[in-house]
């Protein structure tokens, strides 16, 4: 892979191919779905904005997509998801987050994931140093595990990235006012609850995070990659 090889001589860091061994305690590959109507909705409808990212939780004519039903049915045993995508020019670590529920990614182009574990996570820190970089071609889908921390995509063009993220239903929504009352209770694990189903730590100096209550919980460089 040309990309990859790239990828790899401007980086100090090692940037793995999904399909390595590496990969497989973060999450899986996905087989035996047709994602290519997903994909061309993406390239036609949706555009890359000219900084920073976009995110859209839930996108109706995605949602609507035999392929994405399929999803709920059976990766998800039935349960309802919501489907949208993740849009940007992003290239820097930034910070992690998680979910109680797997997360599927669609990438509708080329994109870098930077991937840690929540095992790693110690007294709501966790080290930059501990994460791992993983390259996904177009096309492909992976199941990230609850388990796997993550964020935006970083971009390996200078057209930027395209991503379909799919999530149990009303992940990443605002939490409700009772919702945010029950936050006196509960272990230290709620430092991290930004919103609905999504737990966050932040580097420092992401000052966009911060500013939207993300806990401060990353040590170290907030490492840029570059393409």
């Amino acid at each position: 892979m040309e990309c990859l090889e790239r990828l790899n001589q401007v980086n100090d860091v090692k940037v793995y191919p999904v399909e390595s061994e590496e990969f497989a305690s973060y999450g899986r590959i996905l087989h035996g779905y047709d994602f290519s109507e997903a994909i061309s909705y993406m390239e036609k409808e949706t555009a890359v904005p000219q900084n920073g990212n976009i995110y859209i939780a839930s996108q109706e004519e995605l949602e609507a997509l035999p392929v994405i039903q399929n999803i709920s049915r059976l990766l998800y045993g039935g349960m309802p998801v919501q489907a949208g995508y993740c849009n940007g020019r992003n290239s820097t670590y930034n910070g992690f987050e998680y979910h109680k529920g797997s997360e599927v990614n669609i990438a509708v182009t080329d994109f870098m994931l930077v991937l840690g574990h929540v095992w790693d996570i110690r007294d709501n820190h966790y080290r930059n140093e501990d994460a791992q970089v993983f390259f996904l071609q177009k096309g492909t889908a992976i199941e990230m595990y609850q388990t796997t921390l993550h964020l935006s995509p970083l971009r390996v063009t200078e057209e930027g990235f395209k991503d379909i993220v799919i999530l149990p239903k009303g992940t990443n929504t605002p939490l409700t006012e009772e919702e945010r009352e029950s936050l006196s209770m509960g272990d230290r694990e709620k430092e991290l609850l930004l919103m609905r189903n999504k737990w966050v730590l932040a580097h420092p100096d992401r000052e966009p995070l911060i500013s939207q209550g993300a806990y401060p919980g990353i040590i170290g460089e907030n490492k840029e990659l570059f393409y």
